[in-house]
């Protein structure tokens, strides 16, 4: 998944030097996805409930950004959130719900 157009930094222009942030999001999107994937298909007690309570955590996380994680992390963070709500929302399709 590519990021969203609004990912860019304020006032930042995406241009050349600023490809690691496509790459870094789009692998990490991937990445939890696939857990996300695995964990489903593996876990026999794992519910959407329990992945909701972790995007919850996460939604937690990125707001207390008081320290300044920079730019990686920041990345992963956007990565990690929109890899939750897309998986369990389609997972709530699959269900019906």
């Amino acid at each position: 998944m590519e990021p969203p157009d609004s990912f860019c930094r304020e006032g930042q222009i995406m241009g050349v030097s600023e490809e690691w942030r496509n790459v870094k999001y789009t692998e990490t999107f991937e990445e939890v996805t696939r857990g996300l994937d695995r964990r489903k298909k593996t876990d026999t007690g794992c519910k959407i409930e329990d992945l909701e309570g972790t995007l919850k955590s996460l939604y937690i996380m990125d707001g207390s950004d008081w320290g300044g994680r920079g730019d990686v992390q920041d990345t992963v963070m956007a990565a990690t959130i929109a890899a939750y709500e897309q998986f369990i929302e389609q997972w709530r399709q699959m269900r019906g719900n």
